[in-house]
């Protein structure tokens, strides 16, 4: 998931949260845009992953978009299996109370190819979500930095990172990137620019406290 997307899923989770919940078993409305062969195929796993505790909303939307782009019917239930798939990884990495958002940034991320350790490293770094961390991570892989890169620079600057730091040093390395400088490259200067960033913040915030002499 990019960070774009994340910010519609979100929206489009709350939606589907409110209609849903009446009731959890019955097929999905939507899913009547599916041809009569797909339809009951992709509502198995929808209601597989509902009984697991998996987010529901972006099965609906991974189905719908292949209907919009007339995808063979076959297409469309390979795919709503593998990201049913991918959101129990995600699970799995992250660990019980991952949000909606979380998990489907996470299965973003392992689809890039990002491994499960580096989910739940997130997770022990970062006491905040971190669906812009992992959203921020699939946009660097999306953009030419490879994997490994992408996550230990991720890594380091997600413990003391707000998210709209990570956003401003995901913005530097594509900014880099697009001017000619090779994206691992790209990657670490921005990485250590947005490290040293974030120390003067914290530590000009530590002067500005009230009762230092």
């Amino acid at each position: 998931m990019t960070l774009r997307s994340l910010l519609r899923a979100a929206a489009a989770g709350a939606l589907a949260a409110t209609f849903g919940a009446t009731a959890a078993a019955a097929q999905d409305p939507r899913l009547g845009r599916l041809d009569p062969g797909t339809r009951p195929l992709v509502a198995v796993v929808i209601d597989s992953a509902r009984a697991a505790g998996l987010p529901t909303e972006p099965l609906v939307q991974r189905a719908l978009e292949g209907a919009t782009k007339g995808a063979p019917g076959p297409l469309i239930v390979s795919a709503v299996q593998r990201l049913a798939a991918d959101l129990g990884r995600a699970r799995e990495a992250l660990g019980p109370g991952t949000t909606p958002p979380e998990l489907e940034a996470g299965a973003a991320a392992l689809r890039a190819g990002a491994g499960p350790a580096v989910l739940a490293q997130l997770r022990r770094a970062r006491r905040q979500t971190i669906a812009v961390p992992l959203a921020v991570l699939t946009d660097l892989v999306a953009g030419g930095v490879p994997v490994d890169s992408a996550a230990a620079a991720v890594l380091a600057l997600a413990a003391r990172a707000r998210d709209a730091d990570l956003v401003e040093f995901r913005r530097s390395v594509e900014r880099d990137i697009a001017l000619g400088a090779p994206p691992t490259a790209a990657t670490a200067a921005a990485a250590a620019a947005a490290d040293a960033r974030i120390s003067q913040v914290n530590a000009g915030a530590r002067e500005n406290r009230p009762g230092r002499p």
